[in-house]
């Protein structure tokens, strides 16, 4: 199958026999030698056999290699992004340098990004070289900010997590390089934060540092890594399985097929539904592959463990992209967006969510959009995923507490909730995944945008009723405030009167003594 590359053709013949692109074969198999890479690299140049110097150097070689190898001179752009941004770290100074950080690497990002969308090769799902850039980019954006937080900023400005990432020195070019580029992580991520990924280097055991998952903080505390071998074998085989997955079922199950004229106009409103989450099921596995792939990559260098749980096991998921169960039995639009893609929310929480001064939900979502490219469809998504996570929130607050009264009503809300998700976020993807603005509001429009009016609708109610609550609470709060205050200047006014009578009866008394 030939497809035009601008990295190595070495493979041709092997993309012939699989009919895949080349650029797809190249990703794969730089993947797999990265793979084999790293057994070498954790064996052979583990921290208590070489200096942190020639890993770095033997890192950032690799990675950029395997770049070159995938993208040819478009590897150009890692080093250009990454020199540039370093050069603005140090001129800048720790005051400003994350916002020149932040909009020079994202603006940097989007301009390739729209040189590859509407230059080169429209609506091609190829392994092409923003993907890294997206990494490069969030690696560059949460450095800034750790080094801001660091160096500028107080102990007591910071939050938890702030706190605990925050980089103290500035790091070396090699660090740096070798932070955004080594070969673990240049081709598919994931993101790391910089502190873990220098404790991993210099072969340090794990200070107290800090983890999070589904928004939650936990101190990690001083101990050694164990051998990731069971780890690595569990996660090569949900590589093969969401593979086999995605090279069989889900061919049969396109996504464009939802808006097939013959099928809108013959499928019942049941069949739709069924077929659009199916669809959009089918189409995540190819991002299982990737992103546990990856995981697997940095394991077998030795670098992800979290810790051990209570009962002694231990836990290789400290960079994880996603936690698959929870995301197909998602009984949330948080839930979901939690377990997916779990460090580039971290990386938008993070960066945005915690430091907007206004509307952070909103600014995290159109920060996601322009991060994921310049194709309408994923603004549609964003600004769709917009009204239902407000809508969301918003129901689950007002009525969730009506179904945790015993397990039976709990179930049925969670058996009625995860439903609802499913639907919700296959209705909210789907222009994520036709890109275009023609077919995307063609989707929409055959189910008449029925789920943003729901949407808009019980957002509306909810708060409104909410709000109608919280003011009759207010004006309880306040009637029961001005009876208190009435009730005691009544006290007061007697306590007055009868006081100045006493006074009186008083000085009536000592008058009459007086006069006596």
């Amino acid at each position: 199958m030939a497809t035009s590359t601008t990295g190595s053709t070495l493979l041709q013949p092997l993309s012939n026999a699989v009919r895949l692109p080349i650029d797809q074969v190249n990703f794969v198999v730089c993947q797999l030698f990265a793979l084999l890479a790293a057994v070498w690299f954790r064996t052979y140049l583990h921290s208590s056999k070489a200096s942190p110097f020639i890993r770095h150097v033997v890192a950032t070689l690799l990675g950029l290699y395997l770049a070159l190898f995938c993208f040819g001179w478009y590897a150009l752009h890692f080093v250009i992004q990454s020199g540039i941004s370093y050069y603005i770290m140090i001129i800048i100074g720790v005051e400003n340098m994350h916002k020149y950080c932040f909009v020079f690497a994202l603006g940097y990002l989007t301009v390739c990004q729209i040189s590859r969308v509407y230059i080169f090769d429209y609506g091609q799902y190829s392994a092409d070289f923003s993907g890294p850039m997206m990494i490069i980019t969030q690696k560059i954006t949460s450095l800034a900010y750790e080094i801001h937080d660091g160096m500028f900023r107080k102990d007591e400005e910071l939050t938890v997590s702030q706190r605990c990432l925050a980089v103290r020195r500035m790091p070396s070019l090699l660090e740096y390089l070798s932070y955004n580029c080594n070969f673990m992580g240049i081709l598919a991520g994931p993101l790391c934060s910089y502190k873990d990924y220098i404790t991993f280097i210099e072969g340090r055991s794990y200070q107290p540092t800090q983890s999070e998952a589904n928004g939650k903080e936990e101190i990690k505390y001083e101990q050694t890594d164990p051998s990731p071998n069971t780890a690595v074998a569990q996660k090569l085989i949900v590589c093969g399985l969401s593979l086999l997955f995605h090279m069989t079922v889900s061919k049969t199950l396109p996504v464009e097929y939802n808006i097939d004229d013959h099928f809108r106009a013959t499928a019942s409103l049941p069949t739709r539904i069924i077929y659009l989450y199916l669809s959009l099921m089918a189409a995540r596995p190819k991002y299982y592959f990737a992103w546990t792939l990856a995981d697997a990559i940095n394991n077998a260098a030795g670098f992800g463990f979290r810790g051990y749980d209570k009962n002694g096991v231990s836990h290789w998921d400290l960079i994880s992209n996603l936690r698959i169960l929870h995301i197909e039995f998602s009984t949330s639009f948080k839930m979901f967006l939690d377990n997916w893609n779990i460090q580039t929310a971290l990386w938008l929480k993070r960066v945005c969510y915690e430091r907007a001064a206004f509307s952070p939900t909103i600014q995290t979502f159109i920060l996601s959009a322009i991060w994921h490219g310049v194709y309408p469809g994923y603004y549609l998504t964003f600004l769709t995923g917009v009204l239902m996570t407000l809508a969301a929130r918003t129901v689950r607050k007002t009525i969730r507490h009506y179904f945790i009264v015993s397990p039976a009503t709990k179930l049925c809300y969670d058996i009625m909730t995860w439903m609802t998700t499913q639907v919700a976020i296959s209705y909210t993807v789907v222009p994520f995944v036709l890109l275009s603005v023609k077919p995307s509001i063609k989707f929409y429009s055959s189910w008449y945008f029925c789920l943003h009016i729901i949407c808009i609708f019980l957002f509306l109610i909810f708060t409104t009723k909410r709000t109608k609550k919280g003011s009759k609470e207010q004006e309880g709060i306040q009637s029961s405030w001005s009876k208190k205050q009435e009730e005691e200047s009544i006290r007061g006014h007697n306590f007055c009167t009868t006081n100045n009578f006493n006074q009186k009866q008083e000085t009536t008394c000592r008058n009459t003594t007086t006069k006596q």
